[in-house]
Parts: C-alpha cells; structure tokens; sequence
C-alpha cells in the first residue's frame, strides 16, 4: 500500500498548478482560446505578406531580451529595452498594409475565412493557360511579366497594382499584356487559380546586370531576391522567355520547361491522402 501510494502521491501536480487549475473558471477557457485563434488568425494573415520575416525577428530580439535580463547582462538588456520601445512606436508605420488588410477582412467578416486549394482537374487547365499566353505574347514580341504565388504571400505587392480576382485563362493573361493598355507595364499576380491583381510595381534589383535586361528583367529579379515566388517574363524586344526565382534568371524556356516550373505550384501539396478518401467514398 506504501507502493502505491508512494506512486500516487508523485503523480501529484506543483502545488503553483494545483492553484492556478483551481481558479480557472469556464470562461477564463474561453479567453483564453479566443485569443489562441486571434494570435494564430493573425499570425495566417501576416503569412501572406513579406511582413512574416520582421515579425520573426521582433520575436528573436523579444527572446534575446529577456535572456539576457535572466543573465543580469545590464548594459545589452538596456540598449535591447530601448530598441523595443522604438519599435514598438514603428510597428504601426512599418505594418500599416497589414493593419489596414485586417480591419478590411473584419469589415468584412472574412477573417475566420479558409482559403481553397486545388485539386489536379482545375490544375491543368490553368497550366495550360498561362503556357499558351506566354508563348503567344513570345511570338508576338509583347512583353509580360507574371508572378506566381508560392509559400510567401504577396498581398502588399498587390496593392501597388488593381485588384482583378479573375480566373487564370490564356485569353484574360493576353488581354492585360495588350501593348499601351493601362496594365501592359506591370506584373500580374496569380494565387492559385485566380489573377489577385495586374499592374503591380516590383521591387529592383540593385545587382549588376547586363545590358540586355531590362526593366522586366531587373523588377523580376529585385522580386526574386525578397520572397520565393516564380517569376515569368516575356522580352519585349527578343520574344524571349525566362524563369526567374531565387534571384537567379534562367533564359530560353520551351513550353515543357515552363510546364515543370509550375507543376509544383499547382499540383495539390496532399494529393496522395485526397486520394485515400476519394477511394474510401467510392467504396
């Protein structure tokens, strides 16, 4: 009997847990869920902008700081207080995109929304589109510069450009590249199956280049070295078609080439368990 309530006994919570457990009422739970889903809602959006890197450092400065008030490290600690009282002043200047994007998705009861994936029927048709425009436009000399969404997010590159929200078509990607239209000189924006926006400013690239890039060129790139979207541009002098991706461009691209790009992009992430269960429904 010792045994066992010796057993016991060690199985007991610290009594500072014991305490605490005993004051939570139902509705402490439910604060403290709500802002559970808060902060992980709030942290999906910021997901969707360059914005995520800054916030992964603000958390490492954060942690860098009580670390080193832990150690007593007086002087680091200090300079470290100051930083996070300037930042904390910045923060709303430097997240101004972000903070005007969450109220708008409040207004419009969009913020506990879920984004849609694609399954492999919807894939290839839009493949298959943005293969035939760019090639078209190649043929024709239009130049063209189309950037496709990957992990990063890239809604504060969208609001330099027009919100389309359009269906990604051969006939819709032509249409927006057709030479002195008002879009022709920006870069289209394509997130999943969707063209987000048209006419959008790209970063450039500061990196020496040689004199046969141009602008689309140097944009593509500047935007390549930021985030890890895939970049397809279309010369306007040459008919030349390049990839362009980790601040690297690749020059000369075939249909099939451009086809290997974007599968990855499009193909469903979990296509084998998609698969498990729409073979256990059909049984």
């Amino acid at each position: 009997m010792n045994g066992v309530e010796y057993d016991i006994a060690s199985l007991e919570l610290p009594s500072h847990i014991r305490g605490f457990l005993s004051t939570l009422a139902p509705l402490d739970v439910l604060d403290i869920l709500l802002v559970a889903t808060i902060i992980y809602k709030t942290y999906e959006m910021l997901e969707d902008t360059r914005a995520i890197t800054l916030v992964r450092g603000l958390i490492v400065l954060l942690v860098t700081t009580l670390i080193c008030n832990l150690l007593e490290l007086h002087v680091i600690y200090w300079l470290l207080q100051k930083a996070m009282t300037v930042l904390l002043v910045a923060l709303p200047i430097v997240f101004q995109p972000e903070l005007r994007r969450t109220l708008e998705h409040l207004g419009q009861g969009k913020f506990f929304g879920r984004s849609a994936f694609l399954n492999e029927e919807e894939t290839r048709p839009i493949i298959n589109g943005v293969i035939d425009a760019v090639f078209k436009m190649a043929q024709n000399h239009t130049g063209a510069l189309i950037v496709m969404e990957r992990d990063m997010g890239l809604n504060d590159i969208c609001a330099t450009g027009v919100p389309v929200d359009g269906l990604v078509t051969a006939a819709f990607l032509e249409n927006i590249f057709v030479v002195k239209t008002p879009l022709h000189d920006g870069a289209v924006v394509i997130r999943g199956k969707r063209i987000i926006a048209a006419g959008c400013i790209l970063p450039l690239t500061n990196r020496e280049l040689p004199t046969e890039f141009g602008t689309r060129h140097r944009a593509a790139i500047g935007l390549s070295e930021q985030c890890d979207a895939l970049i397809i541009v279309v010369s306007e002098e040459t008919g030349i078609v390049s990839i362009v991706e980790d601040g690297h461009i690749r020059r000369r691209q075939t249909p099939e080439m451009i086809r290997e790009y974007l599968k990855p992009i499009f193909a469903p992430e979990s296509a084998s368990v998609r698969d498990v269960i729409a073979n256990w429904r059909k049984k």
